[in-house]
């Protein structure tokens, strides 16, 4: 009988990390299908949600928070502009300027969108896990929420 020597704890963190990288991207990718996107980029998303995060901004305002160039921005607010998700009033302290911000169907959109994922995860996780498996999830985001908690690595 030979003797196993324990694994270090840094391949098994290294093995965890791993694992969860691909099943978070999993669980991302089949959300991402319950709510559907319809035919918006992934630049246009995120303007969405950065105007929804941080409110009205300008288009100049909202390059330097993605880190793009204003020519660039500008051609993705049109966009959004035309397709009544995004809408623009004058700046009160910069008439020359233009805010934009979400319009009422956009808003409305994102609710249903994470309303539908909600209710599939939640049927999903009704389906796949017994109550105990369903404490055991419960435990687990415990311990997966101390993992995004800011703070020092120490």
């Amino acid at each position: 009988m030979s003797k196993r020597s324990p694994v270090p704890e840094s391949e098994t963190a290294a093995d965890l990390a791993a694992q969860l990288r691909t099943i978070l991207s999993r669980l991302k990718r089949r959300l991402r299908e319950q709510g559907g996107r319809g035919d918006l980029t992934p630049s246009q998303v995120s303007v969405l949600l950065r105007l929804e995060k941080d409110g009205a901004a300008t288009v100049s305002g909202l390059a330097r928070a993605e880190g793009m160039r204003p020519q660039s921005m500008s051609s993705i607010v049109t966009s959004l502009q035309d397709a009544g998700l995004v809408s623009g009033i004058p700046d009160p302290n910069d008439g020359r300027k233009t805010l934009m911000s979400l319009s009422k169907k956009c808003e409305k959109r994102l609710q249903e969108v994470r309303a539908a994922r909600q209710d599939w995860l939640t049927a999903i996780i009704v389906e796949k896990l017994s109550a105990q498996e369903q404490q055991q999830l419960s435990t687990t985001l415990e311990l997966l929420s101390r993992l995004t908690e800011d703070g020092p690595l120490s």
